[in-house]
């Protein structure tokens, strides 16, 4: 990745100077090429004016006359009406620039440059160009290595903290580098890894709740199975091999042990049962009285970051010091289901909201987006049903754990859209109060 980085910032780089090089030049050349016309032209006309000066004063025009007004580098050729040319310089071969005039007495100028004047004008300002890509060209690789490692070495270090969570380390490792969206991505790995430490150290205490309960139902039963076994295997009284089913020694009582070891076998599945539907309890449905605002702030400050990295804010307003019974961990999964829809699909700032009605605590959730699909209404929160394209399973899922804390979610209104939790409020004794 860090190759590709830093080629496709050379490319760039490479692509613009061509354009931007090739442009300049062939401004430059132009402008050069118009320059030296004009100047040809300006030294023509020049002449002619000293020629007619001299012509009006009486003077003779010859080459002696006229070789301290001729410029030196320059072919210059005078015609005079019954007179042989003047001719001063060089005269140039090949491509020549020309500047020609003539004047009110019939006399005619001609200034004569050759084209490698301007090529080599071109030459030089070729080479200046040329510098200055190569020093760009130092200066963006420099740069792109720089910003190639900036974002490879963190990318490096988030796939190695991702090869660690899978292969069973959840310690999170609470690294940022300063780019918010791998800030992100290590925020989100980090709360997995949160999250699987718990559910870990809830099946580890499963695991050890299980092994210490099921210990001793399963001693009982291995000792009545052996008791069984030892009954069943003593000889017949009246002589010979036992039989089967009458346990040749005393069937009454291999029928008390087997009915013990029945009475095992339902505690042991008692034990189990038990255990399973603690752990679900503790996991799912543990309904509690906790703080309302603590669960609503801890969303709004998760969030913060993507709002603003979108341009938008996320705002908590209402009624402060409201306590809730449910599931904590539950009311945060629907909370943030409800904050990133109006974050996907919504406009505007983002506004959650605490208020009391009845025995009853609201948080409502709004944007200033166009809101719910008006032939949708309140179908939006079946499975499968979703007017963005998405899976439609977001809002049913969190309409779900809502209901499972003994809550309800409901859409209260379309345009504007405004979600709505309610939650049981808890209700503070007297003697909590007054203590």
């Amino acid at each position: 990745m860090r190759r590709r980085l830093i080629n496709s910032t050379l490319a760039v780089v490479l692509v613009v100077i061509a354009v931007f090089g090739t442009s300049i030049v062939i401004i430059e050349t132009q402008a050069i090429e118009r320059s030296a016309h004009e100047t040809t032209q300006s030294e023509a006309a020049r002449l002619v004016a000293v020629v007619e000066a001299r012509l009006a004063a009486g003077e003779r025009v010859t080459g002696e006359t006229m070789r301290s007004a001729v410029p030196a580098d320059r072919y210059v050729r005078i015609d005079l009406p019954g007179q042989p040319p003047i001719e001063h310089g060089e005269r140039p071969t090949g491509e020549v620039i020309e500047g020609r005039e003539t004047g009110g007495s019939g006399e005619t100028v001609v200034v004569r440059q050759p084209r490698s004047v301007v090529t080599d004008e071109v030459g030089r300002i070729l080479m200046i160009i040329l510098a200055v890509a190569a020093l760009t060209i130092v200066a963006a690789a420099l740069l792109a290595v720089r910003q190639a490692r900036r974002v490879a070495a963190p990318l490096t270090d988030l796939a190695e903290t991702a090869e660690r969570l899978g292969s069973g380390d959840p310690r999170p490792r609470h690294r940022r580098y300063g780019v918010p969206e791998l800030d992100r991505v290590a925020d989100v790995l980090d709360a997995s890894a949160e999250r699987i430490a718990r559910m870990l150290t809830a099946e580890r205490r499963l695991a050890a709740d299980a092994s210490h309960q099921l210990r001793t139902p399963l001693t009982a039963l291995s000792m009545r199975l052996e008791e069984i076994v030892h009954t069943a295997s003593q000889p017949d009284p009246e002589g010979g091999e036992p039989h089967p089913g009458t346990a040749g020694g005393d069937p009454v009582t291999v029928r008390e042990e087997a009915a013990i070891a029945l009475a095992q076998v339902e505690r042991l599945t008692d034990v189990v049962e038990r255990l399973l539907t603690n752990s679900r309890d503790a996991r799912a449905t543990s309904a509690v009285g906790f703080d309302l605002d603590e669960v609503v702030l801890q969303q709004v400050e998760e969030w913060r970051p993507a709002y603003r990295g979108a341009g938008r804010a996320i705002v908590h307003s209402g009624k402060a010091g409201l306590r809730a019974v449910g599931t904590p961990g539950a009311v945060a999964t629907v909370l943030a289901t409800l904050v990133e829809n109006a974050l996907v699909h919504g406009a505007g700032t983002v506004a959650l909201r605490t208020r009391v009605t009845g025995n009853q605590v609201v948080v409502e959730v709004t944007d200033e987006g166009p809101g719910v699909d008006p032939q949708l209404g309140s179908r939006v929160f079946e499975r499968t049903v979703s007017g963005h394209n998405s899976t439609g399973l977001g809002l049913a899922v969190a309409r779900d754990l809502a209901e499972a804390d003994g809550g309800r979610l409901e859409l209260l209104q379309q345009h504007p859209p405004v979600f709505a939790l309610f939650l049981s409020r808890e209700v503070v004794s007297l003697a909590d109060v007054t203590s």
